[in-house]
Order: C-alpha cells, then structure tokens, then sequence
C-alpha cells in the first residue's frame, strides 16, 4: 500500500494558489521539437561523458536563484518544473527537460525575455556551427 505524504498534500495546495503560468512558450515549443538532446550531440561529435557540459551551469543557475536573490526558491522550482514537466515537457528526456522548465518559469516571472534568450541561443548555434 502506498502512504501519502502530508507534506505533499500540503506543498501542492500551497502553490497551486500561486497561480503557475503554464501557458506554452513559443520559443521553448520550438527548443522541444527542433531542439537536440545531448544524447544525439555527443554521439555525433564523439563525445563520451553522459552528461552536457552545461548540466553544473544549469544546476548553479538553480542554486543562485534559490539562495542569493530568492527569485526562484528551490521548493518552488522543483514544483513547477513537475508541474510543467506533466504539462509541456514530459517527452523531453532529462537534464533538458529540467532545463526547458527553468527557462519556462524564468519567463513566466519575468527574469529573462524570451526574445533576449532566442538571440543569445542563436549566438551560440552560430559559433557551434563556425567548426562544421
């Protein structure tokens, strides 16, 4: 038998007041399906860690949202990125999943713009793309 945590119970009544923006991002939408998981890049550039090179800057990023400016508690985060994770991102595999509902959440409260982070995204694709 499966016992319920009150603790649960509690956090998810608790932030669903918060009313989560779960609306789709367009750009986020186009990351999903347009997008490459690290799996399919590190394959195809002979790369054997398992893990993307930008998986500690994306767990950093997370520390300091939740510990130096609180924009972003870690309760918080982890709740909305499951919520968003059912909602938009289920079929993304993991850590870009968990990216991509970073992202969404850092939208959604205004911390970044979204049409600043798709010209910076489109920065790094062309210097990826320069030694093809």
């Amino acid at each position: 038998m499966v016992k319920i945590n009150p603790e649960k119970i509690t956090l998810d009544e608790e932030m669903s007041k918060r009313n989560l923006d779960k609306s789709s991002v367009t750009l986020l939408e186009e990351v999903k399906t347009k997008g490459k998981v690290w799996r399919d890049l590190s394959k195809k550039w002979g790369v054997e860690n398992p893990d993307p090179p930008w998986k500690i800057t994306l767990e950093a990023t997370c520390d300091v949202l939740s510990e130096v400016s609180c924009a972003l508690p870690g309760v918080e985060r982890r709740w909305e990125e499951d919520e968003l994770t059912d909602e938009h991102y289920k079929d993304v595999p993991f850590p870009e999943r968990q990216l991509l509902a970073l992202a969404h959440s850092m939208i959604r409260r205004g911390l970044i713009d979204e049409d600043d982070l798709k010209r910076r995204m489109q920065e790094v694709d062309k210097r990826l793309n320069m030694v093809e």
